[in-house]
């Protein structure tokens, strides 16, 4: 089975070309700031990156002949985890999204080449809307703003099949606390599964990071919108994208961030360390949605390179239970594992509806 993978992001696009279980070929595609400003909206950069994708399989001389295409999920409406097929009410419903975003294009890429190819299937998988709540953790304070659930399902979900098979047991098996520290922060309890409460990581809750602004006070917020001092798009970016450690510090870098603590920056190590603190605290609370009964916290994304971070997370939470590091990301073997299996008829492929 030969699969082409494809997740594009909001600075750059991955692609991904696996033979079976083994990666042919990986490639992070960059795009500069001033590269993007040329497209008013997101979605008109879609041919744009659709032919960069081509382009590379071209001067990697792969020819263009696959058994699927396998895009990263949108912001689609809330489902359960899973392999799901691109249909018509996906494509119609990722053109109307909640919100503006690169991953968006995911689908949309993966059935516009899908469809060039004779017998080629179009698939996405555990998209960042996985809703599989508890009806407990869908409730607060105001039953205008029912909770709704947008974080990094694909990597919490590939890290945990990974510490389970490390383990010599099955995600299905475990109670698990999973963490993906990246530019955008989501704490996942997973229960025997299912993820039975996660965040809303993009729009703002749960800790900082270093875009967003995570939780923030209710009435300063409503006090701010109607201040006069920003217009309702400026307000979203100081959310997310100019929220977070780029607000406070005027960098997301972590390792610049970390150069200057060590030469005596106390102002970016308080910041740094209240981050860290928020996200412990985060993990707690994911300890009380298992009762306590947790088999392991497992801190994955990019700033799992750092050690700062992740020992600090570590000495705060360990009492609860073991602490394990997967730096980075397996988003696109991911992809790729949850294509083979739908190909193999392993998994099941669920129809969006």
């Amino acid at each position: 089975m030969k699969l082409l993978i494809i997740n594009p992001g909001s600075t750059s696009t991955k692609i991904a070309v696996y033979e079976d279980e083994h990666p042919l070929l990986v490639r992070t595609i960059r795009h500069p700031i001033e590269e993007l400003s040329h497209y008013p909206r997101i979605i008109d950069q879609f041919e744009f990156r659709k032919e960069l994708v081509l382009q590379a399989l071209r001067e990697e001389g792969i020819p263009f002949r696959f058994d699927a295409i396998v895009g990263r999920g949108g912001l689609l409406k809330p489902i359960a985890g899973g392999v799901y097929a691109v249909n018509d009410a996906m494509l119609n419903d990722i053109m109307h999204a909640m919100r503006p975003h690169a991953c968006n294009l995911g689908c949309l890429i993966a059935n516009e080449l899908a469809q060039e190819l004779e017998g080629c299937r179009a698939f996405i998988a555990d998209p960042g809307v996985v809703d599989e709540l508890d009806e407990l953790a869908r409730i607060n304070g105001s039953p205008l703003m029912p909770r709704i659930t947008i974080w990094h399902a694909l990597n919490q979900r590939a890290i945990a099949r990974r510490y389970a098979k490390e383990q010599g047991t099955t995600y299905e098996a475990l109670n698990l606390i999973v963490c993906h520290l990246g530019g955008g922060i989501s704490v996942g309890a997973h229960l025997k599964g299912r993820a039975i409460d996660v965040p809303n990581a993009l729009d703002g809750e749960g800790p900082f990071s270093p875009e967003r602004a995570g939780t923030l006070p209710a009435g300063d917020l409503i006090d701010l919108c109607f201040s006069g001092r920003f217009t309702q798009s400026e307000l979203k970016k100081r959310i997310c994208g100019r929220a977070g450690l780029a607000a406070h510090l005027g960098t997301t870098d972590i390792p610049a961030i970390e150069q200057h603590i060590a030469q005596g920056d106390t102002h970016a190590e308080l910041v740094l360390n209240a981050m860290i603190y928020q996200v412990a605290k985060s993990i707690g609370g994911a300890a009380v949605a298992l009762y306590g009964r947790v088999d392991a916290i497992l801190l994955t994304g990019g700033m799992a390179h750092s050690t700062y971070i992740t020992s600090r997370l570590a000495e705060r939470v360990s009492f609860l239970a073991p602490v394990r590091v997967y730096p980075g990301e397996d988003e696109m073997e991911a992809l790729a594992l949850n294509g083979l299996g739908a190909l193999r008829g392993e998994l099941e492929v669920k129809e969006y509806v």
